[in-house]
């Protein structure tokens, strides 16, 4: 099975090879590991660059910076320049960006349900490599 958009939806069948695209794009944003963390670190509150570099512990300022502006360029979050010197940033989820929180929480809940079974199936998996790789 092809890890591609089929069609099988009334508007993928009538959009064709376009909508597929743009899906794959929407997709790719969102499951991407820092722009979800991201969105999630913003539900409370705005952030300024560092504060939301503490709190997704283990992103470089480069990564955060990429993710921001990718995340900005899609209408997920607003930047916003407040004239200081230093200037300071914020960060913050807009009208867009919230009304990802739903399908965001939806799996948040699916994994805190499924995280046992899937720590036995990958333990029960390894077991398994470990006795085809022993003979």
């Amino acid at each position: 099975m092809a890890a591609t958009h089929t069609g099988d939806t009334v508007r993928g069948r009538e959009q064709g090879a376009a909508y597929c695209q743009q899906m794959r794009l929407l997709l790719e944003r969102v499951g991407e590991r820092w722009s979800l963390l991201a969105v999630i670190a913003l539900r409370a509150q705005a952030l300024r660059f560092n504060a939301l570099r503490r709190e997704l512990q283990g992103i470089s300022p480069r990564m955060l910076a990429r993710t921001l502006k990718a995340l900005e360029r899609d209408g997920l979050v607003s930047r916003t320049v407040h004239p200081t010197v230093p200037p300071q940033v914020d960060y913050a989820l807009t009208a867009l960006g919230r009304s990802l929180l739903q399908p965001v929480d939806a799996l948040l809940h699916w994994a805190d349900e499924h995280r046992e079974a899937m720590d036995a199936a990958r333990r029960d998996f390894d077991a398994r490599e470990a006795v085809a790789a022993a003979t």
